[in-house]
């Protein structure tokens, strides 16, 4: 029996900014196999800074997408670059609420779906699917991914640092908490601070679907991969995505660590470090220049998806950054790095859950984000055991493990599972009852 989930997403084709849509696309794309078929509800393409039409190639062909009008509070409701906080709680996008929530209604009044469905890291998407479910009864899975409101345990800063948005991304957890049928995480750590948070009597409404990898993007772009001429004379470390300047993820101590074995002659010739797509090039420009690694750090701008993973698998190296206050999660490039099978250099926290997953696969070199010295030994070692040709990979089965076609099956089964639990009782009676 076919069955449709209505999915209340913000990052869809053609949004281009970061890997924030690929969860969905993946999803959307992979349910049908297992008895699932999607309606999308997203915004309009102007509410995004970075569109890449060539992504809509990855929207199957039929599937309905509706994009409700949205503004950004920063670049269409600001005046000589400032706008009221207001407009940017809980995001800066809270203007497709309104929109998106007629706009749900109707495409319920169509397709009749069984389950809400709804994704972080876009804050309104959830108060979208929160009031789609209390206007018709149909159960709602929230797929938070990540915690809203998160505290650094060792410097004790919260996020979001602003207290009124902090305030207002708690109110939608508590309304997660209360009146989701089942919550999705995509690590256990994040599912263990919103138990705490909330209480452990929740946890059978939970469950941890990882982020992943999308095998048939990488099966295409590995075969319109040219063929290498032959050994390239530098050697290429790339970070793909952005960088965040500050303590938490920041690539201070890394060009420290590049500037000082420079100096000490003990970096290859021909070492290139690519920050590809960093986001933030004029605030990373200054400290590549500040901390004396011009010409060694290039900024290269943004590639499409498929050359984006063309790079990756073509790479010498590929760099994660990290910090401590990031621990509960698991950046989504980490699965693609795996599945690229190439040498990783993991600067991140010893205690994170990137950590966890890269020693069990052990895949990867790794030394801490912030200390220089242990970062120099760390990277003096990657480019002799890549050099050599001995540096860590994953196993082939431990990688398949973590495709996003198997993430999208464990997701069928829960969506089943909710399905079947609210079936032909109160859910149906709300259903039938409510004036849509």
């Amino acid at each position: 029996m076919r069955r449709h989930v209505l999915m209340v997403a913000f990052h869809f084709p053609p949004f281009g900014g970061s890997s924030g849509s690929r969860r969905t696309i993946a999803f959307s794309r992979y349910l049908p196999r297992d008895g699932w078929d999607p309606l999308v509800l997203t915004a309009n393409e102007r509410a995004y800074e970075q569109i890449k039409p060539q992504e809509l190639r990855y929207v199957p062909e039929g599937m309905p997408v509706v994009r409700a009008f949205a503004l950004d509070a920063a670049r269409h409701l600001s005046v000589s670059g400032r706008y009221p906080a207001r407009l940017a709680i809980p995001d800066r996008w809270r203007s497709w609420q309104p929109f998106a929530r007629r706009a749900g209604l109707r495409l319920i009044r169509n397709y009749r779906p069984s389950i809400i469905w709804s994704t972080y890291p876009i804050a309104s998407a959830h108060s979208i699917a929160a009031s789609l479910h209390a206007r018709t009864g149909i159960p709602w899975v929230a797929d938070m991914r990540d915690p809203m409101v998160e505290k650094d345990p060792y410097s004790g800063i919260e996020y979001p640092r602003d207290p009124q948005v902090r305030a207002a991304r708690v109110r939608i957890e508590q309304a997660v908490a209360s009146d989701a049928a089942h919550v999705v995480f995509c690590t256990p750590a994040a599912r263990a601070i919103f138990l705490r948070r909330f209480g452990d009597a929740l946890e059978p409404r939970t469950s941890v679907i990882p982020n992943g990898y999308d095998e048939e993007a990488f099966t295409e772009a590995e075969q319109a991969l040219a063929r290498p001429a032959g050994k390239r004379a530098e050697f290429r470390l790339v970070h793909s995505g952005t960088v965040y300047p500050g303590d938490d993820r920041g690539p201070d101590a890394l060009f420290k660590a590049i500037a000082q074995l420079r100096a000490r002659g003990t970096l290859p010739d021909g070492f290139r470090l690519i920050l590809r797509a960093s986001g933030h090039d004029a605030e990373i420009g200054e400290l590549i220049a500040a901390s004396g690694v011009t010409g060694v750090v290039q900024l290269l701008p943004p590639l499409p998806y498929r050359e984006a993973l063309q790079e990756m698998l073509t790479a010498d190296g590929l760099l994660l950054l990290q910090g401590g206050a990031s621990n509960p999660a698991v950046p989504a490039k980490v699965y693609e790095y795996v599945r690229a099978r190439r040498p990783i250099l993991g600067l991140v926290h010893p205690d994170g859950e990137t950590a966890a997953l890269l020693q069990r696969l052990q895949a990867a070199i790794v030394a801490p984000l912030d200390d220089v010295e242990q970062i120099s030994a760390a990277l003096a070692s990657f480019v002799a055991a890549c050099e050599r040709g001995c540096a860590p990979f994953a196993q082939s089965e431990a990688v398949a493990a973590l495709s996003r076609a198997a993430q999208a099956r464990e997701l069928a089964e829960l969506l089943s599972r909710v399905s079947a639990l609210q079936r032909g009782d109160r859910a149906a009676t709300a259903l039938q009852s409510a004036q849509i």
